[in-house]
């Protein structure tokens, strides 16, 4: 740690917020508390690297899917040489000599000071809040400062205004009626015992999914783990064993590690989250090699290890193809409510999708599972988006139920607050606006990036446990349906010598006839009953849910 006292030059606020509702003062920590701050340095052509980001993702554009290596995307996502300069020198000025770099593109630089020095290198007042009624204690400034001359070349400072509560784990929501695990007797075309339990099978029958084996080992997908959510492997052997017996014998996973990240097969009871994930990935994207990537507690991002696994997927050579991210039922894990990150947070977040996206990944997350409320149902009057939902550089998962698939009703969707409109969805989303009219009117923005984008089952969707089988909803369901569907699509584009998808949401919305679209049902939230489903896209399952044989046709294989 060095210290020494600020070099002053000309200031200006840079980011304030007011106190979120959900945390409360704690007081002033000792002037000495050590804190780590990182400082996010601006890309030499983040506009440039957008630029290239749609005409690598858009169909019809001259260069759709010639995605871009490593060392191309650095070029734009990089800072300059001035910029790291400019940034050091300031620092060094200050008796700051402790630098770390760290980022894919070693865009953040990283150093420890007393909190005292914080405060006047950034005209900041650091304090001690606790999450109202839970367990996060953070150390946050509602408000900060940077030299004028320093503005072009610094994004924002972490830790600082953002509060993000710490994420709450999943629960089984119910035991399975009368499981044997055995799916054998299973009629062609979505028997109506799948409205109690759905399994790879119903997916398989309701969406047309192959059980074929795929066969590009260079085609993988991606799943992540967070807070303690560990995959269990006699967990899945169990659960392909009684659902998927003709790949019980041949199939697992893989397991990457970031930030402490570690996965105990001894623990029971450790993994419900994790076991969704991975089952409904490996049980459905039938031979894609699967990873699953745990990210520990050791993170220093301050949103989980959100950024930190962005940081790790761009720096990889080769990147998985598809990765998802996701929200379990009942909880406010694997997503925020939107308000809970600050605008700049926000954006370096979704830049690293949209860096990802430039690679050729497509990244998804659920939407969330509180209806209109936000992540989790909850009080407020105006409707709450979710994140990373709201980011307009990936795929967002609602949620149906029932063979004859209506919304279903947790199934969180809406309007960003923080993130324009992008192109791709416009005409739809104006279509919707207009059905709308004045219904929840002033209630959201009707101008914010537009979730979900697509959707898939999420109601009593059958797991294995702790070697017991059981039943859990959520949009952390369809997350991994919809991504396992995408895999398998790639794997036939790979095996004709083509491009994966990437980033899919022009694609997908270019091809609106390739989904089943979901015309009933709501999502209510906030005293309200929330947007309905209707012809077309809408808020609540967005375009629809998966028909493998139509999107198959549209990406030309």
């Amino acid at each position: 740690m060095a210290a020494g006292i600020p070099t002053r030059r000309a200031m200006v606020v840079h980011d304030q917020r007011d106190l979120p509702v959900h945390f409360a003062n704690a007081g002033a920590p000792s002037p000495d508390t050590p804190i780590n701050l990182k400082i996010a340095l601006t890309a030499s052509d983040m506009a440039g690297l957008e630029q290239r980001f749609w005409d690598v993702s858009t169909p019809g554009n001259a260069l759709y899917g010639q995605h871009l290596s490593f060392e191309e995307t650095k070029v734009f996502a990089g800072p300059t040489p001035d910029t790291v300069s400019a940034v050091t020198t300031w620092l060094n000025e200050n008796g700051i000599s402790n630098i770390t770099t760290s980022g894919a593109f070693d865009d953040w630089l990283a150093f420890t000071v007393p909190i005292s020095t914080a405060n006047s290198l950034f005209d900041a007042d650091f304090q001690s809040f606790s999450e109202i009624g839970g367990p996060t204690q953070l150390i946050r400034t509602l408000a900060y400062s940077l030299p004028v001359d320093l503005q072009q070349h610094i994004n924002l400072i972490h830790p600082s205004t953002d509060f993000v509560r710490n994420i709450k784990g999943p629960k089984f929501s119910a035991s399975v009626p009368g499981s044997s695990l055995n799916n054998t007797a299973r009629a062609l075309g979505a028997p109506t015992s799948c409205n109690s339990v759905v399994t790879p099978a119903c997916l398989q029958d309701l969406y047309g999914i192959p059980a074929t084996p795929a066969t590009q080992a260079s085609n993988k997908l991606g799943v992540s783990g967070f807070i303690d959510q560990w995959a269990q492997t006699a967990d899945l052997r169990t659960f392909l064993g009684g659902l998927r017996p003709d790949i019980a014998s041949t199939t697992t996973f893989t397991l990457q590690t970031l930030d402490g990240g570690s996965d105990p097969q001894s623990a029971r009871d450790a993994g419900i989250e994790a076991n969704l994930d991975i089952q409904y990935t490996v049980g459905v994207a039938t031979g894609v090699p699967v990873t699953f990537i745990s990210v520990g507690d050791d993170n220093t991002d301050g949103i989980d290890g959100f950024l930190d696994i962005m940081n790790n997927i761009n720096a990889q050579t080769a990147p998985p193809h598809v990765s998802c991210r996701l929200t379990q039922i009942q909880t406010a894990s694997y997503g925020f409510d939107e308000p809970e990150l600050t605008s700049a947070m926000a954006n370096q977040l979704c830049n690293a999708y949209m860096a990802s996206g430039t690679r050729g990944v497509s990244i998804l997350f659920a939407s969330g599972d509180g209806g209109v409320s936000g992540s989790q149902s909850q009080s407020c009057t105006t409707f709450i988006p979710t994140f990373p939902s709201g980011c307009p550089f990936l795929t967002s998962v609602g949620a149906t139920q029932d063979v004859t698939e209506t919304s279903a009703s947790f199934s969180s969707g809406g309007f960003s607050n923080i993130f324009a409109r992008p192109s791709y969805q416009t005409t739809d989303v104006a279509n919707y606006l207009t059905t709308l009219g004045s219904t929840n009117a002033g209630k959201f923005s009707t101008t914010g990036r537009a979730f979900p984008d697509v959707a898939a089952q999420g109601v009593n969707v059958e797991i294995v446990d702790g070697g017991e089988a059981g039943l859990v909803a959520g949009t952390s369901c369809a997350s991994p349906i919809f991504a396992s569907v995408i895999s398998l699509i790639n794997d036939r584009l790979v095996a004709a010598g083509k491009s994966p998808l990437g980033f899919l949401n022009p694609f997908l919305y270019a091809n609106p006839t390739a989904l089943f679209d979901i015309t009933t049902g709501d999502n209510p939230g906030c005293g309200t009953n929330g947007f309905p489903a209707v012809a077309g896209w809408d808020p609540v399952t967005g375009l629809g849910t998966p028909n493998f044989a139509s999107l198959l046709a549209a990406a030309g294989v």
